[in-house]
């Protein structure tokens, strides 16, 4: 009797962890790929599949920063709508698609787009060369070096300090809130796309970011476009600061090359920036590439 018993208690057990493990595969499986973390009471950060986007939400309606993809802006509007139905704003820090391919997702839902006028006519000219002119929603606003308006209580204020990532990138801030959006110009621990082909310029980046720190205080929250893994895409002033080292030790190792007569395979070699340790992701050889490039032309 005692070893029918223990039988079948053991095939009960056996059969509630099958049943646990089944449900905990199936909760996993309907838990969504995405997150949202809220960084104060009106503002936080969506993650998905592409650059990192920061929501607002106001009495006049909500501000977007970049729209990753249109799958994931979808997932976004869907989430922002359980909350308010009315979007004030959409902002592209630059034009990737990562940034902005998820634009026509808001088409007939937000009143505005607003980008840098280099950043419009990137989209348009790379929207152009690939024929997919029909997937683009383009801002209707432009600005130039400063661009500032109140939504709500909240006032925004957009700048372009120059050529850095790409000849386009904004800096957006929130005033009340003290959070600046960066977009690829700040890649938390993670080595950087460099776009010669949008006018980038790693020399000028370095000023760009000098100008971001002079414009804004320590206590400044700041959204990056991305982060390499086990890194948060947000900060400090000291992580902003960080990535300026690594961008301006990165030309000082690659000039030190070019007169040494290192040819490019041979600095494409490299697996670490020296003294820039903490980048130790893939993707080196895309500052080593454009780094090189800038300086030898």
């Amino acid at each position: 009797m005692q070893r029918k018993q223990f039988i079948q208690s053991a095939l009960l057990t056996a059969t509630g962890l099958t049943l646990f493990r089944q449900a905990s595969i199936a909760r996993m499986f309907q838990q969504p790929a995405w997150k949202i973390q809220m960084l104060t009471n009106d503002a936080g950060v969506f993650t998905e599949k592409g650059g990192t986007i920061l929501f607002y939400y106001t009495k006049d309606g909500i501000v977007v920063v970049d729209s990753q993809f249109p799958e994931q802006a979808q997932h976004l509007i869907d989430e922002l709508k359980k909350q308010s139905q009315t979007f004030r704003l959409l902002i592209n820090t630059h034009h990737h698609g990562d940034h902005s391919s998820g634009n026509i997702a808001f088409k007939d839902i937000v009143q505005h787009v607003l980008a840098h006028e280099n950043s419009k006519k990137n989209q348009q000219d790379v929207a152009i060369k690939n024929k997919t002119e029909d997937k683009q929603l383009y801002p209707g606003q432009t600005f130039g070096h400063v661009w500032c308006e109140s939504i709500g209580k909240e006032r925004l204020c957009l700048y372009y300090f120059g050529a850095a990532h790409t000849n386009g990138d904004a800096l957006i801030h929130f005033e009340k809130a003290n959070i600046v959006h960066t977009g690829d110009l700040v890649a938390n621990r993670r080595h950087p796309y460099v776009d010669r082909t949008a006018g980038a310029s790693m020399k000028n980046w370095i000023t760009v970011l000098d100008k971001t720190l002079d414009k804004f205080n320590k206590k400044t929250t700041y959204v990056f476009g991305h982060a390499e893994a086990g890194y948060n895409v947000t900060g400090t002033a000291e992580d902003v600061k960080a990535f300026r080292s690594y961008i301006e030790k990165t030309l000082v190792f690659v000039e030190g090359a070019i007169k040494s007569g290192k040819s490019k395979e041979e600095v494409l070699k490299t697996t670490v920036i020296p003294g820039a340790e903490e980048w130790k992701g893939p993707g080196i050889e895309r500052p080593l590439t454009a780094a090189y490039e800038e300086l030898s032309a």
